[in-house]
């Protein structure tokens, strides 16, 4: 069977990870995070499936535990059925971890020699243990990436292209930084969102806009990994 061939980034020239791999690949992510999630005080604000899960489970935790585990079974069993074992391999996990890890490091230095050395602040309520930090940090790689760079970038970005003729080259940058400004304000926002300050917010800033860069060049999942695994370890 010949594979699809890979999708065009939003830069010509480039390549970036078709539907089906960005499934495969977050999918461990998915699932560690909603395993955990339940044993803390708090979790994400983009999070909105934990609630309905519950829901569904009775307010039971080892339901609540099994349909967690059960959707992650039924989805891998799907992509084995369908014959994308290949994109379950434990090579492309490294492969893709590897990548974050390389971005979360670069993205870290171009924000610091802009707005200067600052590590971001625990999260409230789950800096209390190693567990709780992985735990968020896994729940904001995946959620904040799926609200601000596939829904608000992605689909934002397509829906202002079909207004009207507007030129990709101006459209793409000026709603990456609306968009990249938004993640940012996001921290500071809500019961847990931080008091406002100038460094931190434009340090957020930055990070939104590599992890659209990186997003928009190379897809979904490799954002995803790279946000998850630099927000560990800023916050461990």
């Amino acid at each position: 069977m010949t594979s699809m061939p890979p999708r065009r980034s939003l830069v010509a020239g480039t390549t970036r990870t078709d539907a089906v791999t960005d499934l495969a690949l977050t999918l461990p992510l998915f699932v560690i995070y909603h395993l955990g999630v339940v044993f803390l005080p708090v979790r994400n604000a983009a999070d909105l499936v934990t609630s309905q899960l519950t829901a569904l489970a009775a307010n039971n935790l080892g339901l609540y535990l099994v349909l967690t585990l059960a959707l992650g079974s039924t989805i891998t069993l799907g992509l084995l059925f369908f014959g994308h074992r290949e994109k379950l391999r434990w090579e492309s996990f490294v492969l893709v971890a590897i990548e974050g890890i390389l971005y979360a490091m670069a993205m870290r230095t171009v924000a610091s020699l802009i707005v200067g050395f600052l590590p971001l602040g625990p999260f409230p309520d789950a800096q209390s243990s190693i567990f709780g930090a992985v735990v968020m940090s896994v729940g904001a790689g995946f959620y904040e990436e799926i609200a601000f760079r596939v829904i608000a970038f992605g689909l934002g970005a397509r829906l202002i292209l079909s207004l009207d003729e507007w030129s990709p080259w101006l459209v793409y940058p000026l709603w990456a930084l609306v968009c990249a400004v938004g993640f940012s304000l996001w921290h500071h926002l809500g019961a847990m969102g931080e008091p406002f300050a100038l460094k931190p917010f434009l340090f957020r800033t930055i990070c939104g806009l590599v992890f659209t860069l990186i997003y928009g060049f190379r897809g979904f999942a490799p954002a995803v990994w790279t946000h998850t695994l630099y927000d560990i370890w800023a916050l461990t």
